[in-house]
């Protein structure tokens, strides 16, 4: 288990302790395109443009992606129990209210004909063709939606906003040969990924790209999630706004070995995975209609939670120390 603090947004600061904002403000708009340097002792180094980057070596940023729950041990076991048992309680009522919406999304992958069947019904050996037109569609939707995304020159392109400079302009151009670089050269799975991204978005109307650091290849990685493996409380309007988003994440023993090591999990004991946990029988027919065998998956379910918890003795506090009861955002 883990508990990490949401990360927030990073703001560059000056030597002298200001943000750039304050800086951009005295000195005008300088776009957001801008190039860094920092040498290799992580030492603060003047760039073209005037402005410094901070060394993110630093004990207090250390500090703030720990794992709260080797601290909440020692201090309270009995909070890990609740958190827990609060946030899989609200995840079964999550998953039972979008039954139908998995029921539907299931029947219509029998429509695409994927899965080759001997009918029964009304006479043995009678023929079980589907119509090819919904397939085509995705395939053609599929197809054209990755030259759009993913061009031959790379997927990332850079707009300045604001005053053009040939700083700005010469800045803009790095940053978006170093961001191709990283996607097309460093980042092996990030066309598939998008690809299968794609087939998904198309069937099912909703999908979701993962992007992380990945602590194991020491690398971003960007994966594709599927709707289903999305859940979210009903009446969210968006990933933004819900009160909390559950990602169902299946990971092999050595996996999760690996991450225990990096210490991004509790280097503990684990048993043996329970394999289709949280498979109901919507999503085993998905599986079985994709060709797979849902019975078969030993690898362990984990559920990662976005959440906003008011986390017992890391209450947030106004300005006279006093808790305000706003629950804050929490990785768990």
């Amino acid at each position: 288990m883990a508990i990490n603090p949401a990360a927030p947004e990073l703001e560059i600061v000056l030597p002298d302790g200001r943000p750039v904002s304050e800086f951009e403000e005295d000195q005008g708009d300088l776009g957001t395109a801008m190039e860094f340097d920092v040498s290799p002792e992580g030492e603060i180094q003047q760039t073209t443009l005037g402005i410094a980057v901070f060394d993110d070596d630093k004990e207090e940023e250390d500090d703030f992606y720990i794992n709260l729950v080797d601290e909440i041990i020692e201090e309270d076991p009995d909070i890990l129990v609740e958190v827990a048992s609060d946030l899989l309680s609200d995840f079964e009522i999550d998953l039972s209210s979008r039954k139908d919406w998995l029921k539907t999304y299931a029947d219509g992958l029998e429509l695409l004909g994927l899965k080759i069947e001997d009918r029964t019904e009304p006479w043995a050996g009678a023929c079980g063709v589907y119509h090819p037109l919904l397939a085509e569609a995705l395939v053609k939707f599929q197809s054209e939606t990755v030259m759009e995304t993913l061009p031959a020159g790379g997927p990332v392109k850079t707009k300045i906003i604001g005053k053009e400079t040939p700083e700005n302009q010469r800045a803009s151009i790095n940053v978006a040969a170093d961001m191709n670089y990283w996607l097309q050269e460093k980042m092996p799975e990030y066309r598939g990924e998008h690809e299968r991204m794609l087939w998904g978005l198309g069937l099912a109307g909703n999908a979701f790209k993962k992007v992380y650091y990945d602590p194991t290849s020491c690398r971003p990685a960007s994966i594709y999630v599927p709707a289903e493996d999305i859940v979210v409380p009903y009446g969210a309007s968006s990933l933004n706004s819900a009160e909390r988003v559950a990602h169902v994440m299946r990971k092999t023993e050595n996996e999760i070995r690996k991450l225990q090591i990096f210490g991004f999990y509790r280097d503990i004991e684990l048993s043996a995975p329970e394999g289709s946990a949280y498979l109901d029988e919507i999503e085993k027919k998905i599986a079985e209609n994709m060709g797979f065998s849902a019975a078969s998956d030993d690898r362990y379910t984990i559920l990662e939670f976005h959440v906003d918890i008011d986390l017992k003795g890391y209450e947030d506090e106004d300005d006279d120390r006093k808790p305000t009861g706003i629950a804050l955002p929490y990785v768990v």
